[in-house]
């Protein structure tokens, strides 16, 4: 009867404490980064502004770059991802959106201030990457629309940047606020242009 009563430890789930006091340090690193830059970051700080021990932040990152470095390649999925609805006007004006929104994010004016840096290192190579994904996802979503006739042949790396350089002009200026509106009449303009000059050669 005493087996059959025997207290047997509880599973351990995945994730669980240790998975949320890292998500919190990775989330404090993106934020301080975005604040300081990543010359002014002060690994010191990042357990109180997460509010967890030191030691959980020197435990699990030894080496403060090693710890931008992720923090920053946690915090970048969305700015590098291009949906794909069979419509390519929308999907570019959904990209836009949530570049906006990207830019304006810690992580997003982290990306924006390192982007230059006069030396190479880890944590640049992470930013590189990261705009590395955005090119290869603009690339895809593009060469899918004209091989489907929505769009006339046009260099996707082209294409990314007509769209994408009115966000950042408007986002860094921070003079009003990027709409889904500004975001259809670039993309239409862009669009128009492109189709325009295609039916002209």
């Amino acid at each position: 009867m005493a087996e059959g009563n025997t207290v047997r430890p509880t599973a351990r789930r995945p994730g669980g404490r240790n998975a949320r006091v890292r998500a919190q340090i990775l989330a404090a690193t993106a934020e301080l980064v975005a604040r300081d830059g990543i010359t002014g970051f002060r690994y010191e700080e990042v357990a109180e502004f997460a509010s967890v021990h030191k030691t959980s932040v020197y435990r699990n990152w030894p080496d403060r770059e090693e710890l931008v470095v992720e923090a920053l390649l946690r915090y970048a999925e969305d700015l590098a991802s291009v949906a794909d609805t069979g419509d390519i006007h929308r999907d570019l004006v959904d990209f836009l959106e949530a570049l906006a929104g990207g830019l304006e994010t810690p992580f997003g004016r982290t990306l924006e201030q390192a982007v230059q840096p006069a030396r190479q290192g880890p944590t640049v190579q992470a930013l590189t990457r990261i705009l590395d994904q955005r090119v290869a996802a603009m690339q895809r979503r593009v060469d899918t629309a004209v091989e489907r006739g929505e769009l006339p042949p046009v260099e996707s790396s082209f294409l990314g940047e007509m769209i994408s350089g009115p966000v950042h002009l408007i986002v860094n200026r921070g003079m009003r606020t990027f709409t889904r509106a500004d975001a259809e009449r670039i993309v239409g303009v862009v669009l128009a242009g492109l189709r325009a000059t295609a039916a002209h050669t």
